[in-house]
């Protein structure tokens, strides 16, 4: 029994940093529009030789790698990183 009071005093802290992140995180709605979006931009910048920004995360056509990571992260930080894409197709096309 004094084992587990001192692992539940051991995670309580835990539980309270994690429940306030988990509270931020994107909504499966909101995820699933940035994850077609983010598709959509990548098919775009493979289609433009000067967009091709090859692999990797951000430049994937897998929409369940977006869908997922959006799922985990603050809606400020996803709203971030599809700028991010739109800010280098306007750069890479001259707008």
């Amino acid at each position: 029994m004094l084992k587990l009071a001192k692992q539940a005093a051991l995670l309580t802290p835990a539980f309270a940093i994690l429940l306030p992140l988990a509270a931020q995180a994107a909504p499966p709605p909101f995820c699933r529009d940035y994850a077609a979006a983010a598709v959509r931009q990548v098919e775009l910048a493979r289609a433009i030789p000067a967009c091709n920004r090859g692999a990797g995360p951000r430049w994937t056509t897998d929409y369940r790698v977006h869908f997922d990571w959006c799922l985990g992260a603050a809606p400020g930080v996803v709203a971030a990183e599809r700028e991010t894409r739109t800010n280098w197709l306007r750069r890479c096309r001259g707008r």
